[in-house]
């Protein structure tokens, strides 16, 4: 997260359309400049080969960064078969080659498999860290890189176009799940080799293409995007939270780090479940007030925003 000195408190989120050929952190950059905003990071990162929505936190909405990099994401992919590269994309160097091409039959026989809590091995060429480098950085230096399986979800998977040398998916996926990987075991199990040569972001968590826009677009608005409304509230990531109200009183003491009883809480807000562990929205009117977790018959604050 990067915070710019005088800049403007804006709290909110922005979804932006990432162009191919940048760079996550280059479009935070961008973002900070047209808007001005003070504090501005990003949830969940896309390759400089990967188009989409990159979703944009600026000021206290970056408290929330976690609950996007959480969520579910959408992706339209393609995979070119008969040639294996070292990144799994299009920017490595071939490392394998393959005569076989499947057939519409075959694919759509064999994506089943890759469907549910399915064991994935990231990319070489990915920002996991083994030994506290990132693996992308060993691979680089041209060092050994081992990485282990992971369990990651895959809710849905479509084909949706395809050619003798080519297909084109949309998977729908949650958090860690890797569409280098995806279409390097796809192609395997096909019995060739294939690297992703397009990708794209269509969702991400709540943000989708609908509500995202160009960096051209922002930059028309510039300092005004707020006044705009092109900056979504920081709740917009929160919505699978359970609200509940506080009165003003309650709220200043949660927010100075005190917490408040679970008992008297329940009676005031009797339409919402409260059980132990669970995190919820602390609310005063309609103002954000903090993130909260009910541990035994107290409310503690886990995250306070000022808003």
């Amino acid at each position: 997260m990067g915070r710019r000195k005088g800049g403007q408190p804006i709290n909110g989120w922005i979804a932006i359309d990432k162009p191919l050929g940048m760079t996550s952190t280059a479009v935070v950059t961008k973002v900070r400049r047209m808007t001005d905003a003070a504090k501005v990071g990003h949830g969940g990162t896309l390759d400089p080969l990967a188009s989409g929505i990159l979703p944009i936190a600026l000021g206290e909405a970056t408290k929330t960064v976690a609950y996007v990099m959480d969520g579910a994401k959408s992706y339209r992919w393609q995979v070119t078969w008969g040639e294996a590269r070292s990144t799994d994309d299009g920017e490595g160097e071939v490392v394998a080659t393959s005569e076989n091409r499947p057939s519409l039959a075959d694919i759509e026989a064999v994506l089943p498999r890759f469907l549910g809590e399915i064991e994935q091995v990231p990319p070489a060429y990915s920002a996991v860290k083994i030994g506290g480098q990132r693996a992308y950085a060993l691979a680089r230096a041209e060092q050994s890189v081992e990485l282990r399986p992971r369990i990651v979800r895959i809710d849905s998977f479509t084909m949706i176009e395809s050619t003798p040398e080519s297909a084109t998916f949309e998977v729908g996926c949650g958090k860690g799940a890797y569409i280098r990987s995806l279409a390097r075991d796809l192609a395997l199990a096909l019995d060739t080799v294939g690297y992703v040569s397009s990708l794209r972001r269509t969702r991400c968590g709540p943000f989708d293409e609908i509500n995202a826009i160009s960096l051209d677009m922002l930059e028309e608005f510039g300092h005004s995007a707020a006044s705009a409304n092109l900056v979504l509230p920081v709740e917009t990531v929160l919505d699978d939270i359970p609200a509940l109200a506080l009165t003003e009183d309650e709220a200043r003491r949660l927010q100075n780090g005190q917490s408040l009883s679970v008992l008297r809480l329940a009676a005031l807000n009797p339409h919402t479940s409260i059980s132990a562990g669970v995190t919820v929205r602390a609310m005063a009117e309609e103002r954000l007030v903090a993130l909260a977790r009910i541990d035994g018959a107290e409310l503690r604050p886990i995250r306070v925003l000022n808003l």
